[in-house]
């Protein structure tokens, strides 16, 4: 629901906040954080600060639901919180707007305090937001299935099933790492048309994915499916997500089971969780299937999802190389697209996953599946850019790329953007290719 929260004429006393690109007052993400020294809490991204909810609490700030909700916040996990749902979340939400409005009456007695309540986020260091138990990918950018479909069936590219059948499988929670931590170029089976055997070594197709995460709110019970209608209220928040994959190992081992080790070496999240609240003036219905597509099964269909359970989100991916960095040069953007791209919502996501008896849990992790849209200028990852390796690019540098070389860092952000509104952002999710062991 918008509200008095999504108020474009509200400022924030923290004057950085003001004309922020990804974190003014209206959007107040939620994530953990280390001051210097320090041990790792629940903090709100407000601008170029931090603000601490334990330092929060201890001053007595909060009362009632809210208060409920800042104790879960504020420690090592977000975890806690997400299990609350969605009241508690949008009363924490509404009271730190107020503590934080310019011209809110509680400025004077919370700004003094302001040393105590805020760190600057080039200080700190931030981590997962939540112990992720289960992490789950889909493949519901349907314009990225269709280029990656022509690359090995150009007559068919689309498999019978995935207009019917949100497409995922189940990935591996233990290597997912926070925007900053380095890639280790992954060791696999391999093996190129021109040979005879496949040989064991780096990856020579290391690519990136562009999605988004959606993190779990309250769960389910093993054997209770989540019904489509109430799916929404079991998503807590969405982040970047970029889910490095091996091609050429891929395209070894996938058979019969599906990806292994092209896939499960890391995974890298943002690590600020924008919440559905902050996200609200951002929906957008579900964009109308193409003639032809079959509707979706009635347990996949809401008339209110369809309204407007699809997010427009602008998302751009950009590189940077040592070639770039040599000559002075700022990041290439590789793409720039948009998460309405997606064929399915995050609810449908939610109620497919427990369709058949699934428990999730709060903090589970789903991701989109690669976001493309149509255009070369919005292809998510470079398989599809440099159209399997056969067509390098050419970057700003003269460096040319079919996929990624050791040095590069990818960045990923995401803005989302609605006249009338105040925009947010995600802060980026980035990291940087390191060189193969042995």
């Amino acid at each position: 629901m918008i509200d008095a929260t999504h108020d474009p004429a509200r400022t924030s006393w923290v004057a950085s906040a003001n004309g922020h690109t990804d974190f003014p007052i209206q959007n107040l993400p939620l994530g953990i954080f280390s001051p210097p020294g320090g041990q790792p809490r629940g903090g709100v991204a407000i601008g170029y600060e931090i603000l601490d909810l334990g330092a929060a609490l201890e001053l007595g700030l909060f009362e009632g639901t809210a208060k409920d909700a800042a104790q879960a916040a504020a420690g090592a996990t977000l975890n806690a919180l997400f299990a609350l749902g969605t009241a508690p979340r949008a009363a924490l939400r509404a009271r730190l707007v107020r503590l934080l409005d310019a011209n809110g009456a509680e400025r004077a007695t919370v700004e003094p305090h302001a040393g105590r309540l805020l760190h600057h986020a080039a200080d700190c260091t931030l981590h997962l937001p939540a112990a992720i138990g289960d992490y789950t990918d889909f493949y519901a950018g349907i314009s990225h299935a269709t280029n990656v479909g022509k690359l090995f069936r150009p007559d068919s590219p689309l498999l019978p099933n995935y207009k019917y059948v949100p497409i995922g499988y189940h990935g591996r929670a233990s290597s997912i790492r926070a925007s900053g931590f380095d890639v280790r170029r992954p060791n696999g089976q391999r093996k190129r048309p021109d040979e005879a055997e496949p040989t064991f070594g780096p990856s020579r197709n290391l690519d990136y994915e562009l999605e988004l995460g959606i993190f779990v709110g309250p769960g389910n019970a093993l054997g209770e499916p989540v019904s489509i209608h109430g799916a929404g209220e079991h998503i807590a928040g969405f982040c970047l997500l970029n889910d490095w994959s091996a091609r050429d190992i891929q395209g070894w081992e996938y058979q019969p089971l599906g990806p292994f080790l092209a896939k499960n070496f890391i995974t890298t999240v943002s690590p600020w969780v924008v919440t559905p609240e902050a996200l609200a003036p951002f929906r957008i219905a579900q964009p109308a299937r193409p003639q032809g597509d079959p509707a979706p099964l009635p347990y996949l269909l809401d008339a209110n999802d369809q309204a407007e359970g699809a997010l427009d989100i602008t998302l751009e991916v950009l590189i940077e190389t040592p070639g770039l960095k040599q000559k002075g040069l700022t990041p290439h953007r590789l793409s720039r697209g948009s998460s309405s791209d997606l064929y399915w919502t995050a609810a449908q996501f939610v109620a497919h996953h427990t369709s058949g008896g699934c428990n999730l849990a709060p903090g589970d992790l789903m991701g989109t599946g690669t976001i493309s849209g149509p255009t070369p200028d919005s292809f998510g990852s470079l398989l599809e850019l440099s159209q399997g390796g056969k067509a390098p690019l050419t970057l700003a540098s003269g460096e040319t790329r079919r996929f990624l070389e050791d040095g590069d860092t990818v960045i990923i952000t995401g803005r989302a953007t609605r006249e009338g509104f105040v925009s947010i952002g995600f802060g980026a999710c980035r990291g940087t290719i390191l060189p193969a062991h042995g």
